[in-house]
């Protein structure tokens, strides 16, 4: 039975036309529309409104502009669109103002002579040096529709890899707030009432709510200046961390947790793998692709250690031993890197090594939180526990001396 889908395509004369297509499927749809001289950009079972096309960005992050970039980049090249036509059309899809400026420039720039990958290159904030190392390969070898099919699929995975991880932790952060504030509010406010009630009424205090009302006390008297001096450390570890030597330790502490720091390794392995699959496919030499991939790596102590590897390399050593010998990554990437220079299927076996620790990646996370939930749900079960225990034990003894 044909089904309405609703689609935005390109036509000859460079215009975008949308509306409704009755089809079998997607697939069917979009060669009708080929076969009326247009070049599907989107072909869905709902119509992509403005809020689909925009670009959110999120405290100052612009990775979903590049990803929504790249995208219909490597669409319209796929459908045969030109690039400079390419570039005046995601203009157009673009409604968030700032990086329509941006794509912008880089038509500019590029209609004024230059290539592709030096218009990208003058927004390095925007585009990474893997991402222009890649255009400028695409270039030169005359693929530029399959590098973006590939930068395209990079982005994808490492932005969902990126939002499983922070999505993964905001539940525990949340609850961590929730139970904090709680006990704060019983500290400050419902606390400090049975105090009043005793020294009223001279009674005797048991030990528990002595506890309670002297740790109240504490906290209301000095609470202010041990939450300025919690700032000032957050403020002063912060200043510190963002020292070559500060971010070295806090890079190599991370790795040290029990369990967080192997799923932080797992995730840089990941990183690292996808992006040399992504090099190594478009033919970038195996240093150059070493030296992109240390650059886009969060973890210092991880990157730095590429060094080593790169070394390795030039000297003649192969990929795998080096990698092996730095220490840095799990034993099992090394193994998959020997068996892709025996096989002559390095690339693949990159991909493959990627595919296999964003899925440990996500394993991980999941492990953490299974165990670190409950922990918190026990800390401060037992804290707001203690409160009304003590609260109860005050109130037996007010009704016992009445």
């Amino acid at each position: 039975m044909p089904t309405a889908f609703h689609f935005r395509a390109v036509a000859a004369d460079g215009k975008i036309r949308a509306g409704t297509l009755s089809a079998e499927s997607e697939k069917n749809a979009a060669a009708e529309l080929r076969r009326q001289g247009l070049n599907p950009v989107f072909i869905g079972l709902r119509q992509k409104a403005a809020f689909d096309l925009k670009l959110p960005e999120f405290g100052g992050n612009k990775r979903r502009g590049v990803l929504f970039f790249t995208q219909e980049i490597s669409t319209l090249l796929t459908s045969g669109i030109p690039l400079d036509r390419a570039l005046q059309i995601t203009t157009e899809l673009t409604e968030q103002p700032e990086f329509k400026m941006v794509v912008l420039d880089v038509l500019r720039v590029l209609k004024g002579g230059r290539s592709l990958g030096d218009s990208l290159a003058a927004h390095p904030e925007y585009f990474s040096e893997l991402y222009i190392n890649m255009v400028r390969a695409g270039e030169a070898s005359g693929s530029l529709a399959q590098v973006f099919e590939r930068l395209s699929d990079f982005e994808r995975t490492r932005d969902d890899l990126r939002n499983y991880i922070v999505g993964s932790m905001v539940y525990p952060a949340l609850l961590s707030l929730v139970g904090l504030g709680s006990i704060l509010v019983l500290m400050y406010f419902v606390v400090p009432r049975f105090a009043s009630v005793f020294e009223s009424g001279q009674l005797k205090m048991p030990l528990p709510t002595k506890i309670m009302l002297d740790v109240s006390a504490f906290v209301r008297q000095w609470g202010w200046l041990a939450m300025a001096g919690a700032a000032a450390g957050a403020i002063g570890l912060s200043a510190y961390i963002r020292t070559p030597d500060g971010r070295m330790w806090w890079d190599t502490f991370r790795l040290r947790i029990p369990m967080l720091g192997a799923a932080l390794r797992k995730a840089e392995t990941a990183r690292f793998a996808r992006a040399m699959a992504t090099l190594v496919s478009n033919s970038v030499p195996l240093v150059q692709s070493l030296g992109i991939a240390r650059a886009i790596l969060n973890n210092k102590l991880i990157a730095n250690s590429l060094d080593i590897v790169a070394t390795g390399v030039k000297r003649g050593e192969g990929l795998a031993e080096p990698l092996r010998r730095c220490g840095q990554f799990p034993p099992l990437a090394a193994h998959l890197l020997a068996v892709g220079e025996e096989t002559g299927k390095l690339d693949a076996m990159f991909t493959r090594m990627a595919d296999i620790y964003e899925t440990d990646t996500r394993e991980s996370i999941k492990r953490f939180t299974a165990l670190f939930e409950p922990l918190i749900i026990l800390v401060m079960g037992v804290l707001i526990g203690a409160l009304i225990l003590s609260m109860l034990v005050a109130i037996s003894s007010i009704n016992e001396v009445a």
